[in-house]
C-alpha cells in the first residue's frame, strides 16, 4: 500500500530547494553591454568625398581567391596558409585556451576519489607473540568534496576563459587576414623590383649602343673625348643597378618563402598582369558593418567581454564560501572481511567561511578588474576607429594613386620623345651629348616611378581589401 504525504510537509522542503537553485543560479558582477561608438554614414574617401555601397555588398566580404585572381599569387596564399608558423602557432594557442576552459570549468563540479590500503605479512611463531598467520587487512574509501558556486564565482571565471578562447579564435583569423595581406604585398613588390630590372636591363642595351656610337665619332673626330665619357657615365649607372636589383628579388624570394613555410630559394613570379590597374568603383558597404567584419575589432570585444566577467569573479570573493565534504569507506583485519558492514565508516562536514578583513586585498582586486575592464572599452573603441581610418586611407590611396600612375605615364610618354629627338638632334650634330645624357637619365627616372606608381595602386587595393576585413573568410 502506497503512503500519501500530506502537501504541508512537502512545501516547505520544495520552498528550500527552490532557493537554494535559485541562489546557486545567481551570479554577482555586471551584465556586459556593448559599448557605444559612433559609427560614420559614410567612409571618408579622398577629397572628403563620402564613400558608401550597398550594405549587401562589400569588397571585404569577398574570399581572397575571388580578389587575387593571379595563379601563381593565389598558389602562394594557399601555401601560406596551410605552412606559414605564425598561423599554426595561432591554432595552437587556441587548443591551449581549449584546454584552460576545461581547467577552468571543472571547480563547478564535485571532486571525486577513491583509495585504498592493504597489507599482509607473517609472523614467526618463535617470537611468542599470538597473531593470526597470515596478518591481513584492508581498506576501501570513496571521499568527495564540493563547493557549491551561489555566487557565481566560477561561472564568471568560465565565462571569463571561454571569452579568452574566443578571443583566440578572432586573433588566428587576424593573423590570416594580415598574412594574406602580406604575402599579396611582398609579391606586388616581386613583380616591380621584376620589372624594374627588365627596364633597367633595356636600358642598359640602348646605353650600350650610345657608347659605341659615340666611340665611332670620336675615332672619325666629329665629338670630343668627353661625350664617349659622358656616355660610358650613363652605362654604368645603369649596370650599377643591376646587381642591387638582382638583390632585393632575391631577398623578396626568401621572405614569401618564410611566409609560406619553406626554405629560401626560387618563387615563381612571372604573370604579366600582376601590377594591372585596380578596378574602379569596388564596393566599400557601410562602415557599422566593420564592427562585424573586422577580426581585430572581435577579438577586442571578447577581451573587453572577459574584463567584465573578471569583474564579477572579484565581486564573489566578498561573499561566503560553503564547502561541503564527505568520505565512505569499508576496512578489516582480513580480506575477506574488508567489505563487510560491520567495518564502513561514513562522514561528512561542511566548510563555511566568510572573508572578513585581508588588508584590502579583496577591494583592490575589484578595483584591479574595473580599471582593466575600462582599459579594454578604450582599446574595443581605439580598434574601431582604427578600422574606419585603414578604410579612408585605403580609398584615398586608391583614387590617389590611380590619379599619379596615370600623370606618370604621361611623363614616360614625354620622356621617350624628348630621348628620341634629342638623340636624331646628337647624330645631326645640332647638340651637344649633355642633352642626351640629361633626357636619357630622365627617361630612366621616369620609367622607374611608373612602375612605383602602378606597384602603389595595386597595393592601394590590397589594403582596401585588409582594411574592410577581407582575407581570412574561407
Amino acid at each position: 500500500m502506497t503512503r500519501s504525504v500530506p502537501f504541508s510537509r512537502l512545501a516547505p522542503l520544495a520552498l528550500v530547494v527552490a532557493q537554494v537553485t535559485f541562489v546557486a543560479g545567481c551570479s554577482v558582477g555586471p551584465r556586459y553591454v556593448r559599448p557605444g561608438y559612433p559609427a560614420p554614414p559614410a567612409f571618408r574617401g579622398a577629397d572628403n568625398a563620402p564613400v558608401s555601397s550597398d550594405a549587401k555588398s562589400s569588397l571585404g566580404d569577398e574570399e581572397w581567391s575571388k580578389v587575387y585572381q593571379e595563379p601563381e599569387l593565389q598558389d602562394l596564399i594557399r601555401k601560406a596558409l596551410a605552412n606559414n608558423y605564425d598561423l599554426r602557432i595561432a591554432a595552437q594557442r587556441i587548443l591551449e585556451q581549449q584546454a584552460q576552459v576545461r581547467i577552468v570549468r571543472s571547480q563547478e563540479f564535485p571532486a571525486v576519489t577513491v583509495g585504498g590500503t592493504g597489507i599482509g605479512a607473517t609472523v614467526p611463531s618463535n617470537i611468542g607473540i599470538q597473531l593470526p598467520d597470515p596478518l591481513a587487512a584492508g581498506s576501501l574509501s570513496v571521499s568527495a568534496s564540493w563547493t557549491p558556486d551561489f555566487w557565481g564565482l566560477y561561472r564568471r571565471q568560465t565565462e571569463a576563459a571561454r571569452e579568452q578562447l574566443l578571443a583566440q579564435a578572432w586573433a588566428r583569423r587576424a593573423v590570416q587576414m594580415t598574412l594574406v595581406q602580406q604575402v599579396a604585398t611582398d609579391y606586388l613588390e616581386l613583380r616591380a623590383l621584376d620589372r624594374q630590372l627588365e627596364i633597367t636591363r633595356e636600358t642598359l642595351k640602348v646605353r650600350q649602343s650610345s657608347v659605341d656610337l659615340t666611340k665611332r665619332l670620336e675615332s672619325g673626330g666629329s665629338v670630343p673625348l668627353s661625350d664617349v665619357r659622358e656616355s660610358e657615365q650613363l652605362l654604368y649607372a645603369a649596370s650599377s643597378q643591376i646587381p642591387q636589383l638582382e638583390e632585393e628579388i632575391q631577398q623578396e624570394e626568401n621572405a614569401l618563402a618564410f611566409l609560406t613555410g619553406e626554405n629560401p630559394g626560387p618563387i615563381a613570379h612571372q604573370d604579366p598582369n600582376a601590377l594591372a590597374p585596380p578596378p574602379q568603383d569596388l564596393p566599400v558597404g557601410i562602415p557599422s558593418q566593420l564592427l562585424e567584419r573586422r577580426p581585430d575589432i572581435e577579438e577586442a570585444e571578447a577581451r573587453l567581454i572577459a574584463a567584465n566577467a573578471q569583474i564579477g569573479v572579484a565581486r564573489a570573493q566578498f561573499f561566503p564560501n560553503l564547502t561541503i565534504s564527505g568520505s565512505a569507506g569499508v576496512g578489516g583485519d582480513s580480506l575477506s572481511s574488508i567489505f563487510s558492514t560491520a567495518g564502513k565508516t561514513i562522514y561528512g562536514i561542511g566548510t563555511l567561511t566568510q572573508p572578513i578583513f585581508e588588508g584590502g586585498k579583496l577591494r583592490g582586486q575589484l578595483q584591479l578588474s574595473e580599471a582593466t575592464k575600462e582599459e579594454m572599452v578604450l582599446d574595443y573603441q581605439k580598434t574601431i576607429a582604427g578600422a574606419f581610418r585603414d578604410v579612408s586611407n585605403a580609398l584615398i590611396a586608391l583614387n590617389k594613386q590611380r590619379e599619379n600612375r596615370e600623370q606618370q605615364e604621361k611623363l614616360v610618354a614625354a620622356a621617350q620623345d624628348a630621348t628620341r629627338l634629342a638623340r636624331i638632334r646628337y647624330q645631326a650634330g645640332s647638340t651637344a651629348y649633355l642633352e642626351v645624357l640629361t633626357t636619357d637619365s630622365n627617361l630612366y627616372s621616369a620609367e622607374l616611378s611608373l612602375v612605383n606608381a602602378q606597384q602603389n595602386e595595386a597595393l592601394s587595393m590590397v589594403e582596401l581589401y585588409s582594411a574592410l576585413g577581407g582575407g581570412w573568410q574561407r
